[in-house]
């Protein structure tokens, strides 16, 4: 457990790096962040927090960056989000405001987002469907081949293929029961929901095989789905491409694929979700951040929310995708 003042180290580094893309040394920290200690207390600091992975320094540079773990406990640590100043409401109000359908809601939503964030803005169109999780069954065969069969309320029967290693019959059984007992009831946002933590509910031997189930469900959940994504401000991407390690080019492949960001918004909620580069389970997204949130219509959800680089402004980004999310609610509740 880091102490209030490496905290505090963490929190300029990570500010000063969002905001300057340079590599942070101590004596700025020191000279712009006021922290009463001297320039080799922060060494030390900065040392610790390298030792235990939330920051790194680029090639010999004497400065120091987040890493994804760095950038996920400053967001774990944030006290609240960034309020929204007066202006950035009545700006979010005017934009909105008049939208003569959803489909105008939807667009001028995203072309927002993407305006007030300067990051790509991605919205899933609200699904009209409300078929819940009857049951899910998880069938062993043979050669360690298995299947995941849902069925819900509609009576709609979907299954996939997976592998399930060696586990034996009870095992799997458990595995159906735990499954069972955490989505049958739910709709299909709140499935989602509850299935992106349930791997690290169970055994970590069993995780593997949880994670691959998940996928497997999410996957049909996601096809039940009569929905869509509509994205702006792919250009936005530009002015980031040295963000990414190796090419831009698969951020922008990814965007591309509905069924990607549809489970990537289906695990949103009323509450601002982030997921920081390794936490995204598509490789193609393991450089890159999701801020989202879910908005409501007609007591079903849909997700919207930013796609950008890990370097970002994440209290201004949380904050901006929080408020857009809770006034295309309040409209869809008024219209």
């Amino acid at each position: 457990m880091l102490d209030d003042r490496k905290l505090a180290v963490l929190r300029a580094i990570v500010t000063d790096y969002v905001h300057s893309r340079e590599p942070v040394g101590s004596r700025t920290l020191v000279e712009r962040h006021h922290l009463d200690v001297s320039p080799a207390t922060v060494r030390n600091d900065m040392a610790a927090l390298e030792d235990e992975g939330y920051i790194t320094h680029p090639h010999t540079s004497a400065g120091r960056v987040p890493t994804d773990k760095g950038y996920r406990l400053f967001v774990d640590r944030l006290a609240s989000m960034k309020p929204l100043t007066s202006a950035e409401k009545r700006a979010i109000t005017a934009f909105l405001t008049g939208a003569a359908d959803i489909d105008d809601i939807v667009t001028r939503t995203v072309r927002l987002l993407a305006q007030v964030t300067q990051q790509v803005a991605i919205m899933q169109y609200p699904s009209v469907g409300s078929a819940t999780i009857r049951r899910i069954d998880i069938v062993g065969l043979h050669d360690s081949k298995g299947l995941v069969i849902l069925v819900n309320s509609s009576g709609t029967v979907s299954q996939r293929n997976i592998d399930l290693g060696d586990l034996d019959d009870h095992t799997i059984a458990t595995l159906r029961d735990r499954f069972n007992e955490s989505i049958t009831g739910l709709n299909c946002h709140k499935a989602a929901q509850t299935l992106a933590d349930f791997p690290a509910t169970v055994d970590p031997v069993l995780r593997p095989v949880a994670t691959t189930i998940v996928a497997s469900i999410l996957d049909i959940i996601t096809l039940n789905q009569p929905t869509k994504i509509v994205i702006a401000g792919i250009n936005n991407l530009a002015q980031f491409s040295d963000e990414f390690e190796t090419s831009i080019r698969p951020v922008l492949d990814t965007l591309e694929e509905q069924m990607v960001l549809l489970k990537l918004l289906g695990e949103a909620s009323g509450e601002v979700m982030v997921r920081i580069g390794q936490e995204n389970q598509h490789a193609n997204l393991s450089t890159a951040s999701v801020v989202a949130s879910g908005y409501e219509m007609d007591d079903n959800w849909a997700g919207l929310g930013i796609v950008g680089p890990t370097r970002m402004d994440y209290p201004s980004t949380m904050a901006s995708v929080r408020a857009v999310a809770k006034y295309v609610s309040r409209i869809l509740a008024e219209g």
